[in-house]
C-alpha cells in the first residue's frame, strides 16, 4: 500500500526528524554507546568541559534479579575494576562510589552493591586544560544472580559539551555518594565513638534520629584487607546503636594496632564515611 504525504506535511515530519536527529548526536556527545552483554549494559557518561577536573561516570544497567558490587564486595563478590590508562590528555581519574545495599549471597553470607543501576561519579583531571580529552576505559565487573559471571567491556567518550545533558544525572549519583565526616560530629546520623574490645574486637557506638534502619561498612587501610561487615548488637548505651566486628581477615604481618580504618554509615538517603585509626 503506497501512503502519500502532502507537502506541507512531509516538510514538519522532516524537521521533525532533523529535530530529533540533532538532539540524539548532541546526547551520544555527552554518553558512549551502551556495551551490552546478557544480564548487564555498560556506558561512559561526560558532564560540562570547564576547567582542568572534569565530572564524569561510569552508567550501570542490570536486569531484574542481578547484581554487581561495590569497591569492598562483602563476603562474596568480585569488586569492579578500571583502566583508565589509554585515555587522551588525562592526568589521573579518581572514582567515587555510591553508598552501596546489602544482599543475600546465595551461600549464607552478606554482599555488598548494587541492583537495577548505578552511576560511578569520576573525577578526572587533564593534563592540559586547553586540549581535547577523550576518556578510555577498560572495565572488568561481575555480575550475579544464582551464580556470578564476569563482564569484560571497553568504552571510549569525548569531552566536548560546554553544557552536557548528563549533568543532571552525575549530580544525582554525587549526592549518593557518601559525604566525609568525622566522629563525633553533631549530625543526626553520625558515629559517636569507636573502641577495641580485648584484642580481636571492634565497637563502633553510633547515633541516628527518626528510628530508620541503619547499616555500617568497614574497610582496611588497603584492599588486601578483608575484614566482616558490622553487626549491630544488643548492650550499647541508651540511644545508641552499637555494632561489631571482629578484627579478621588481616593480610599476613599486618597489625591492627593505630590501622586506618574507613567506615562508611548509611541511614536512609544519608550516608557518611569516616576515616579513623584503630587505638
Amino acid at each position: 500500500m503506497t501512503v502519500i504525504v502532502p507537502m506541507r506535511a512531509a516538510l514538519g515530519i522532516a524537521a521533525t526528524l532533523a529535530v530529533a536527529c540533532t538532539a540524539i548526536e548532541v546526547r551520544a556527545e555527552d554518553a558512549s554507546p551502551w556495551q551490552r552483554d546478557t544480564h548487564s549494559a555498560i556506558r561512559l557518561l561526560a558532564g560540562s568541559r570547564s576547567g582542568a577536573v572534569l565530572l564524569g561516570g561510569i552508567a550501570i544497567q542490570l536486569q531484574p534479579g542481578w547484581k554487581t558490587y561495590w569497591r569492598t564486595p562483602g563476603d562474596s563478590g568480585v569488586p569492579p575494576r578500571f583502566d583508565f590508562s589509554k585515555s587522551d590528555n588525562v592526568e589521573a581519574v579518581t572514582v567515587l562510589w555510591p553508598a552501596p545495599m546489602k544482599f543475600d549471597d546465595g551461600a549464607g553470607g552478606v554482599s555488598l552493591g548494587y541492583k537495577q543501576q548505578v552511576v560511578l561519579p569520576l573525577r578526572i583531571v587533564a593534563k592540559n586544560t586547553d586540549k581535547p580529552v577523550t576518556l578510555r576505559a577498560d572495565i572488568n565487573y561481575a555480575v550475579c544472580d544464582k551464580l556470578c559471571i564476569p563482564v569484560d567491556a571497553k568504552a571510549e567518550l569525548a569531552f566536548a559539551s560546554v553544557a552536557s545533558t548528563e549533568d543532571g544525572n552525575l549530580s544525582d549519583a554525587l549526592n549518593a555518594v557518601p559525604k566525609p565526616a568525622n566522629v563525633g560530629d553533631p549530625n543526626s546520623l553520625t558515629i559517636r565513638d569507636v573502641k577495641r574490645e580485648g584484642k580481636a574486637n571492634v565497637l563502633v557506638d553510633v547515633t541516628a534520629s527518626g528510628g530508620k534502619e541503619v547499616s555500617l561498612f568497614v574497610e582496611g587501610p588497603t584492599p588486601d584487607w578483608a575484614l566482616p561487615i558490622p553487626k549491630l548488637i544488643e548492650g550499647g548505651p541508651p540511644g545508641v546503636k552499637r555494632f561489631a566486628f571482629e578484627l579478621d581477615g588481616l593480610p599476613p604481618g599486618a597489625s591492627a594496632d593505630g590501622a586506618a580504618l574507613k567506615l562508611t554509615l548509611v541511614g536512609g538517603d544519608r550516608a557518611y564515611e569516616f576515616n579513623v585509626n584503630l587505638p
